[in-house]
C-alpha cells in the first residue's frame, strides 16, 4: 500500500478571478508529511525495505528528510538523516517526532550530502531527496491521479530546487499522453540553479543559496532535470523572496493552507500576474507544500527580507 495519499485537485475560484484565467491546484500540501516528498521518497523507501535493507540514511533541508523519517516509521525501518546547518529547529524537530535521528553537518546541503553518503553499509539504503529514478516514478503518481479525473491543462506550474519534482511530473506527462504539455519550472532568486544552467547551456553550480526558500536550496539541478529542458517544452521563471512570501500570505488567506516559499513561488506567478504564463488559459498549479512553514516562521522570514 503507498505511504502517500491521493490529494484534492480543485479550481481556484481567488486566483481565476485574480488571473481571468481558469487555475487549478494540485493539493500536495496536504500529505502526511506536509509536502509532495511523501510520494517519491515513499516508493523509495518501500521498494529498498522489499530488497530487505535494514536502515534508511538521507539528506536534506526540511521535506525530504520529514518524509524518508515518516516513511521509516511506517515500514518499520531506523533513519538517519543528515541536515545541513541551515536547517530550521521546526524541521529538526518534525524529523525527530517521527522517530529519525538527525545529524547536523555542514554548511550547505551538498556538505550534509556527502557525509549521509559516507555512513552508508550493505544494510543501508541511502535515499536521495530528488535524483533517483525511484523517486521520480513516485512523484509521477500526482499526474496519474489528474489524468483520471479527465481534467485536461494547458501547462504545468511548478517549483523546482533539486529538480525531482520536474522530473517526476514530465515522467507523469509522458505515461499519460501528456508530454507536449508546456511546464512553467519557477525558482527563487538566489536558488535558480536551474534558470542558470539553461542560460549557459549547462549545468551551474551556485556558488551559495541566498533565497529564504532554503528547501530549494540544491546549488546544483540533477542531471535529468537539465537533460528534460532540452527535450521537452520546459521554461524557466524567477520570481523574487518577496513575491514568494507574499504567495504564501495570500495562498493562506484564500485557501486556509500554510506553505513555505519554496511553493510559494509557483503560486507568485498567479498572484503576481507574471508574463511567464504566457496565454495559458486553464493552469495547473503543483502546491508542493512545506512541512516546516508556520506563522512565527514566516514573520521571521518576512523580516529578513525587509
Amino acid at each position: 500500500m503507498p505511504l502517500h495519499i491521493e490529494t484534492p485537485l480543485v479550481e481556484s475560484r481567488p486566483l481565476s478571478l485574480r488571473t481571468g484565467r481558469s487555475i487549478w491546484l494540485k493539493l500536495d500540501a496536504l500529505q502526511p508529511s506536509g509536502s509532495f516528498k511523501a510520494r517519491g521518497i515513499g516508493a523509495a523507501c518501500e521498494h529498498y525495505a522489499k530488497a530487505g535493507k535494514q536502515r534508511f540514511v538521507s539528506s536534506s533541508g526540511g521535506n525530504a528528510g520529514i518524509a524518508v523519517a515518516y516513511a521509516g516509521r511506517r515500514l518499520r525501518v531506523p533513519v538517519v538523516v543528515v541536515v545541513p546547518e541551515s536547517a530550521t529547529e521546526t524541521a529538526k524537530a518534525l524529523i525527530r517526532m517521527e522517530d529519525a535521528e538527525v545529524i547536523v553537518h555542514g554548511a550547505s546541503w551538498m556538505e550534509a550530502n556527502a557525509h549521509a553518503q559516507s555512513l552508508v553499509d550493505a544494510d543501508t539504503a541511502f535515499i536521495h531527496p530528488f535524483d533517483d529514478p525511484l523517486v521520480w516514478t513516485g512523484h509521477a503518481s500526482m499526474i496519474d491521479e489528474i489524468a483520471r479525473t479527465g481534467e485536461a491543462f494547458d501547462a504545468v506550474v511548478l517549483s523546482v530546487g533539486g529538480g525531482g519534482l520536474l522530473a517526476g511530473v514530465i515522467e507523469g506527462l509522458d505515461r499519460n499522453g501528456l508530454s507536449k504539455t508546456p511546464v512553467i519550472a519557477v525558482e527563487t532568486e538566489g536558488a535558480a540553479s536551474l534558470a542558470k544552467s539553461v542560460e549557459a547551456g549547462r549545468r551551474v553550480e551556485l556558488a551559495a543559496i541566498t533565497s529564504i526558500a532554503t528547501t530549494l536550496g540544491a546549488k546544483m539541478v540533477c542531471q535529468r532535470a537539465f537533460d528534460l529542458t532540452r527535450t521537452r517544452p520546459i521554461r524557466s521563471a524567477i520570481v523574487s523572496d518577496k513575491a514568494a512570501l507574499n504567495a504564501c500570505e495570500q495562498f493562506l488567506a484564500d485557501h486556509r493552507i500554510l506553505v513555505e516559499p519554496a511553493c510559494g513561488a509557483a503560486l507568485a506567478l498567479a498572484y503576481d500576474g507574471s508574463t511567464a504564463l504566457g496565454d495559458h488559459q486553464k493552469i495547473l498549479i503543483i502546491v508542493c507544500g512545506g512541512a516546516t512553514a508556520s506563522l512565527d516562521q514566516q514573520r521571521q522570514w518576512a523580516a529578513a527580507i525587509g
